[in-house]
C-alpha cells in the first residue's frame, strides 16, 4: 500500500493492483474504503488501478478537520495524489457518489484530466438528482425476484426516512442478488465511515450552475457507464449526466446494477479497457459497441479490415501501418473478440449487420472490405447484401460457402480462459457445416472487383472450394500465396502486393 501526505498534513492510502499505465479510482459510498472496488472485474488486466482511500477511510487518516470531508475539499486530495505520482495528466475512474467528486475535478484542473469515466454516477454536483420517484421505478423491474416484497417495502421506508424496519434494500443494488453479491453488501457497514458521509452528503458546497459551465467547456473524452437495473442512477439520469459533457459516451450495461463489474466482469472490464486504451474507440452497431483501431489519414480512402476466428483488431497492425501510407484504415473487433460486446449470438449475418452498422456510425458511405477467415466469410456477406456499401473486396483464405467436407465436430469445451467468447467457435463451426445455401447462390451477385486469396496446401482450411468460390464470382482473381491460412501475417510482404495489385493500397 502506498502513502503520500495531502495538502493539510493528512496521510492518505492508496492500493495499486495490475500492470500497465495507471488509472486513478475514486470510490464512492459516499466515504467507502477502495477495498470493495475489487479489481473492477479484472480491468487490472488492461490498467494499473491506483484506488484511493479517501481521508477517513480504509487505510487513510481522519483528517484534523472534519470539514475537509466536504465534497470540494476531496478535489485538492485527488491533486495531492497527482502530484506524488508523477503524472502531468490522470486517466480517471469514478463511481457512484465519487462521480461528483470525479466531475468537481474535472472543472477544477481541466488540463489535468485525459480521460474520465463514471461509473453509476451521483451528480448532485451538476445539479443531476436522485429522486425517490427514480428509484421506486427501477426498483419495480425486479418484481419477479422471489426477494422483491420485503426489498421494497424497505427501500420505501428508507425513502421516506424510516429507520430500523425489517428487511433490506441492498439487492436492488445488484444486478443479481447472489452469493457474492449478499458478501459484497455485508462488508459496505464496516467499510463505510458513516460520520464523514453525513458531512459529504449533507455539508458538501455545490455550485450546479458553475459546474455545468465549466463542465460543458471539458474537452477530454468521458464515459458515463450506468446499470440496466440501477436507481442510482437510472439509466435516463445517467443520459442527463453525459449530457453535460461536450464529447461523452453513454453506455448502460445489459443486466447490471449499481456495481456492475460484479454483475458481468468481462463485459464491464471490456468497456472500460476500450475507453481508456490510447489505440481504441468504441461506436454502437447493430445494438451492441464495436471497438475498432484506426490509422491514417482520415482524408484517405478508407479501407475496413476484419479479422478471423479468435483474432482481434491489433493482428492487423502490421498491415494497417503499411496500408496507412495511402489509405485511412479501420480494423474493428467483430462481436464476441477483443474489447467489443459478447453478446452470446454469432450468426454471420449478425455479423454482417454490424459492419454495415458500423459503416454508418463512422459515415463511411463505402469502403474496401478485406477480411480473413471468418472475417472473409462477413465481408462476402457484406458484399453481398449491401453491394453500394463495399468498393473492392479481399477475401483471404476464407471458409467456402458449400457444405463441409468433412464436417467439424462439435467443440470441447475447456476452463481456458480466452480473449473471445468460446460461444463464437460452435456457433461458426454449425454455419460451416451447414451454411445458408443463399450464401453459395449469391456469389454469382457480387459486383465488387474481388480478390480470394488462398493459403496453400499448408493452410487448414480445404482449398479446393475456394476454386470453386472464384469461379462464381465474377471477375475473382484467385492468387495462392502459399503461406497456411494466416497468409497477412505470414507473408505480409506477398500479401500487401497483391493488395497493391487490387487496388487496395
Amino acid at each position: 500500500m502506498g502513502t503520500f501526505e495531502s495538502y493539510d498534513g493528512t496521510t492518505l492510502a492508496y492500493r495499486a493492483v495490475g500492470e500497465g499505465e495507471p488509472l486513478i479510482c475514486l470510490p464512492g459510498g459516499a466515504m467507502r474504503a477502495s477495498a470493495y472496488l475489487g479489481d473492477l472485474g479484472g480491468l487490472s488486466a488492461h490498467r494499473r488501478l491506483v484506488l484511493l482511500d479517501l481521508r477517513g477511510t480504509g487505510g487513510s487518516a481522519v483528517p484534523a478537520d472534519p470539514a475537509t470531508y466536504r465534497c470540494e475539499r476531496l478535489v485538492a486530495d485527488v491533486e495531492a495524489l497527482r502530484v506524488h505520482l508523477g503524472l502531468e495528466r490522470v486517466d480517471l475512474l469514478a463511481h457512484s457518489a465519487a462521480g461528483n467528486l470525479g466531475m468537481l475535478y474535472a472543472a477544477a484542473h481541466p488540463h489535468r484530466v485525459r480521460r474520465l469515466a463514471l461509473v453509476t454516477p451521483t451528480a448532485w454536483a451538476a445539479g443531476v438528482p436522485v429522486t425517490p420517484e427514480d428509484r421506486l421505478k427501477a426498483a419495480r423491474l425486479r418484481e419477479d425476484e422471489p426477494w422483491f416484497d420485503e426489498a421494497y417495502a424497505a427501500l420505501d421506508a428508507q425513502l421516506r426516512g424510516v429507520t430500523g424496519g425489517p428487511g433490506s434494500a441492498y439487492p436492488f443494488l445488484y444486478g443479481r442478488w447472489d452469493a457474492a453479491a449478499r458478501a459484497h453488501a455485508a462488508q459496505s457497514p464496516r467499510q463505510v465511515n458513516a460520520a464523514a458521509a453525513q458531512v459529504f452528503v449533507a455539508e458538501s458546497t455545490f455550485d450546479p450552475p458553475a459546474t455545468r459551465a465549466a463542465l460543458a467547456a471539458f474537452a477530454a473524452p468521458v464515459l458515463v457507464l450506468a446499470g440496466e437495473r440501477d436507481g442510482v442512477p437510472t439509466s435516463e439520469r445517467a443520459a442527463e449526466i453525459a449530457a453535460l459533457f461536450p464529447d461523452a459516451e453513454l453506455a448502460v450495461q445489459p443486466g447490471g446494477g449499481h456495481f456492475p463489474w460484479l454483475d458481468d466482469p468481462g463485459g464491464f472490464s471490456r468497456t472500460v479497457g476500450a475507453f481508456f486504451d490510447d489505440g481504441l474507440r468504441s461506436v454502437r452497431a447493430n445494438g451492441v459497441r464495436i471497438a475498432y483501431r484506426t490509422w491514417g489519414d482520415p482524408a484517405a480512402p478508407p479501407v475496413v479490415l476484419l479479422h478471423g476466428r479468435s483474432g482481434n483488431s491489433a493482428h492487423w497492425t502490421h498491415v494497417a501501418r503499411r496500408l496507412a501510407r495511402t489509405r485511412r484504415v479501420y480494423a474493428p473487433d467483430l462481436r464476441g473478440h477483443g474489447m467489443s460486446d459478447w453478446p452470446g449470438s454469432y450468426t454471420y449475418l449478425r455479423m454482417r449487420d454490424d459492419v454495415r452498422g458500423f459503416l454508418d456510425a463512422l459515415g463511411l458511405g463505402r469502403a474496401d472490405l478485406v477480411g480473413h477467415s471468418m472475417g472473409g466469410v462477413v465481408a462476402l456477406l457484406v458484399a453481398q447484401a449491401y453491394p453500394e456499401r463495399v468498393g473492392r473486396l479481399v477475401l483471404e483464405d476464407p471458409p467456402a460457402p458449400f457444405p463441409a467436407e468433412p464436417r467439424r465436430p462439435a467443440p470441447v469445451r475447456t476452463d481456458e480462459r480466452l480473449d473471445f467468447d468460446r460461444e463464437v467457435v460452435a456457433a461458426t463451426d454449425a454455419q460451416y457445416n451447414d451454411p445458408d445455401p443463399g450464401w453459395a447462390e449469391g456469389l454469382s451477385h457480387i459486383s465488387s472487383p474481388t480478390l480470394l486469396l488462398a493459403g496453400g496446401p499448408s493452410s487448414h482450411l480445404p482449398q479446393g472450394p475456394l476454386a470453386r468460390m472464384a469461379e462464381l464470382i465474377p471477375g475473382c482473381r484467385l492468387v495462392t500465396i502459399d503461406a497456411g491460412h494466416l497468409i497477412h501475417e505470414n507473408a505480409p510482404e506477398a500479401f500487401l502486393a497483391e493488395l497493391k495489385a487490387a487496388g487496395c493500397c
